[in-house]
């Protein structure tokens, strides 16, 4: 046997990580007192317990405690003591507590490391090289935040006391990403871990305990859902930050409903790896096997979906086989295996019947050729092959390691078979042409995109996803945002509209009867119903009739702005010409509407007349801003860069109040519009005149079809349609509580982004009720990645 033969023949021998240092630890614990709360180590109040087990075994690492609800509320009442000091303490020295907590982590990274990984399944190579080092970034990264807070968000404070509830995927990272913002924006925190999960987060308060976190300020409960919902639903509690699957996320939305707690989810996804047909195949097959075998699949951006271009197709799939062979099942603690154990057996189960349910539905699905270990929650890496799109395969997130692959013939496929999902998380592109990749990027619905790389994080950069995989973001700037609050110009309780049974007295004078229709795909057009509303001036009389709007007039206005592709597709600068000629249309009508407003509100002349300047003011601010709120370019510590890019919500229902109709209704469209957003609006129900008013200005001021569709009604019985219309993306809300509550809870149908004014209004006349506040919520935030270099 020559040198050569010898290479190819050589196997890896075992090559384990030392696990005493962790077994000596778990010893050396009383886990019976596992609640970190006030700065100090206590027992659940009900003596409950629950186990936590070794993935690659199955065997018992402890009886840790599980928390009440008495619990949470003791948690609740340190942080909320806690929060006053902590909030008015400088940046310098939250600065300085993050700085400590980082470097702590650091002395203890190792530990950290083989916790994971016993605890978790992952391979001690990820655990090592990945979750611990980025956990470190987070804190060392936000202590710089934290310093710079009131020159980079001037007018933003901390959001108060916030409860938080992370996955077992990624147990210290996912800890890492809620504690670090929270605590350099001021808040203080209540944090539960996942039960499969808890070891690292009970040595993270430990690291608290010697960095000098102050008392309250990271309180840390052990608990099963008991401690999730009491955490979810507690008054005291002004923010709660979600990571886990989409369907507890949807029951978490519906639960804060109406509250006014500020809420962010990171939810689930199925990913696209879209190789195209001039890409480096040999580093596309590396790149795959970190986006999907990472974590054992367990990761909720993994790149479950390989879509591969039709002429490379059998040459990749014959790679990626080749590859799967070599992959190593086996010790986590082992620095040499590749794939570890599921996290438990609950989760083993779940992925086995998913790829047996794929196979039913026409999948071939492949594995290597290797033995499995004895014991533990092992599952090989499998290929699926010939999966249609509707293939459960192909539509769920099985959160393991299983690769559905499908083929395109060109860009345009790729991309439709990419967004044909529920979810928006993240998504790979493979292409040796940048100028392809980064056409293709921005037309995918996903709030992370990796050109030629997968898996890359940062403090830096922000994460988080489109539709059903959540909203709001982790990391960067994006990311502070989500734990700070502006102080907005609030204005008085809105009381629910009174229908009253009593007719309108008839105006006065022979004018002609005219009865305003809707507007919808640049028409008007009748209500669906026929029927009408009358709209009585400020003296009782009638003013006139507007259309009664109802769930089908709501339907067509939405497929009118969604099949309005000119304007999302405009470029800023052109969205602000057709902006400074709408203000300009309504400049040459300033008087016309200045009466209508003094005729239905009852306002003075020249009240009426500032109304309605303001409104041509804020167009003008609007369409200033069109081209000037941009994204920003990220230099993480890697060889690439990231492309923040602001992208439109996509369809927007807006819910506008009675208060000062005309400005409030244009405060809103505006910053919508601006931002490349089509828009279904709702008017005041008492005062739609103003509206139906706007359409000739509309009509004659170069708005793209659809781009702007109004129908007026009821308030709350459109809002509550445009809540749950599923292919809405996003709906804002001023009108009373109960109308704004509802709203909240019936957007679960595809987790549109909602935000109410929780009954109140606004002083719309404020400087606070325009600018980059408004904007902010009107665009999504993706962040694309693009390496460069050998």
């Amino acid at each position: 046997m020559n040198i050569l033969d010898r290479y190819h023949a050589m196997e890896y021998g075992p090559a384990p990580e030392a696990r005493n240092e962790g077994d000596a630890w778990l010893a050396a614990r009383d886990f019976g007192k596992a609640l970190f709360i006030d700065g100090g180590w206590k027992a659940a109040s009900g003596g409950k317990t629950f186990d936590t087990s070794e993935p690659s075994s199955g065997k018992l690492l402890a009886k840790v405690s599980d928390a009440s609800v008495a619990d949470i509320d003791a948690a609740v009442a340190a942080a909320t003591k806690a929060l006053p000091k902590w909030s008015a303490s400088s940046g310098y020295i939250r600065a300085k507590v993050l700085y400590a907590i980082g470097r702590a982590m650091q002395r203890h990274q190792r530990l950290f490391a083989v916790l994971e990984s016993i605890d978790n399944g992952k391979p001690i190579r990820e655990s090592r090289d990945i979750d611990v080092p980025l956990a470190i970034r987070h804190f060392i990264h936000h202590a710089g935040w934290a310093q710079a807070l009131d020159k980079d968000f001037p007018g933003h404070k901390g959001v108060g006391v916030v409860g938080q509830i992370i996955p077992w995927n990624f147990p210290l990272l996912m800890l890492a990403w809620k504690i670090a913002p929270a605590l350099a924006a001021g808040c203080t925190v209540v944090l539960k871990p996942a039960e499969f999960t808890p070891l690292t987060a009970i040595l993270f308060a430990e690291i608290c305990e010697r960095a000098g976190v102050p008392k309250g300020v990271v309180n840390i409960v052990q608990g099963g859902p008991e401690a999730g919902a009491a955490i979810v639903n507690h008054p005291g509690i002004q923010k709660i930050a979600f990571t886990g699957s989409s369907e507890v996320g949807k029951i978490i939305r519906k639960a804060t409903a109406g509250s006014g707690k500020k809420l962010s989810l990171e939810l689930g996804g199925k990913s696209a790896f879209i190789v195209f047909e001039d890409a480096d195949l040999d580093s596309a097959v590396e790149g795959l096997v970190d986006g999907i075998w990472f974590n054992q699949g367990q990761v909720c951006c993994a790149g479950s979906r390989l879509l591969v271009q039709e002429g490379i197709a059998e040459a990749l799939i014959a790679k990626v086989k080749t590859r799967m062979s070599r992959l190593r099942v086996g010790s986590p603690l082992d620095k040499n295996t590749d794939i570890g154990p599921l996290v438990d057996i609950t989760q083993l189960d779940r992925v086995k019947g998913l790829v047996a349910e794929g196979a039913k539905q026409g999948a071939v699905c492949w594995q290597p050729d290797a033995a499995l270990p004895a014991s533990g929650y092992y599952h090989l890496p499998t290929l699926a092959t010939g999966v249609s799109p509707a293939n459960i395969l192909a539509q769920e997130e099985v959160f393991g390691p299983v690769l559905a692959t499908m083929t395109f013939r060109n860009t345009e496929e790729a991309i439709e078979l990419a967004n044909n999902t529920r979810y928006g998380l993240a998504a790979s592109v493979w292409s040796e042409n940048v100028n392809l990749a980064l056409h293709v990027a921005p037309q995918l619905k996903a709030g992370v995109v990796w050109v030629n790389g997968t898996n890359m994080f940062d403090a830096a950069c922000g994460f988080g996803g489109y539709r059903e995989s959540g909203f709001g973001r982790e990391g960067g700037r994006e990311g502070m945002f989500e734990y700070l609050t502006a102080k907005l110009p609030l204005g008085p309780v809105i009381k629910p509209a009174v229908v009253s049974a009593q007719p309108v007295e008839q105006a006065d004078g022979a004018a002609i009867d005219r009865t305003a229709k809707l507007f919808i795909g640049g028409k008007q057009i009748r209500p669906d119903g026929n029927y009408s509303l009358a709209v009585a001036t400020a003296k009782g009389k009638l003013a006139g009739e507007v259309g009664l709007g109802s769930r089908k007039d709501i339907r067509d206005a939405v497929s009118a702005a969604r099949a309005c592709k000119g304007w999302p597709e405009a470029t800023a600068y052109n969205r602000s010409q057709v902006l400074y000629y709408l203000a300009e249309n309504l400049s040459g009508r300033a008087g016309e509407f200045a009466a209508r407003l003094t005729e239905l509100t009852g306002a003075n002349a020249k009240a009426a007349r500032e109304e309605v300047d303001q409104s041509i003011e804020r167009l003008f601010l609007y369409a200033g801003l069109a081209d000037k709120f941009e994204g920003r370019v990220h230099q993480p510590p890697a060889r690439a860069v990231t492309l923040a890019l602001h992208e439109p919500v996509g369809v927007v229902g807006i819910v506008a109040p009675d208060t000062s109709p005309l400005l409030g209704l244009i405060s809103l469209v505006a910053p919508a519009l601006a931002m490349g957003n089509t828009v279904v609006a709702v008017p005041s129900e008492r005062y739609p005149l103003l509206a139906t008013d706007l359409y000739q200005v509309i009509e004659y001021s170069d708005v793209p079809a659809g781009a702007i569709n109004i129908v007026t009604g009821r308030t709350a019985e459109l809002a509550g349609v445009l809540a749950k219309h599923d292919d809405v993306d996003g709906l804002w809300v001023f009108a009373d509580a109960e109308t704004c509550a509802k709203a909240e809870a019936e957007s679960i149908g595809n987790l549109k982004r909602v935000w109410s004014g929780n009954g109140r209004n606004l002083d719309w006349a404020s400087d606070e009720a325009a600018g980059d506040a408004f904007l902010r919520r009107a665009v999504e935030v993706k962040n694309v990645w693009v390496p460069y270099g050998d």
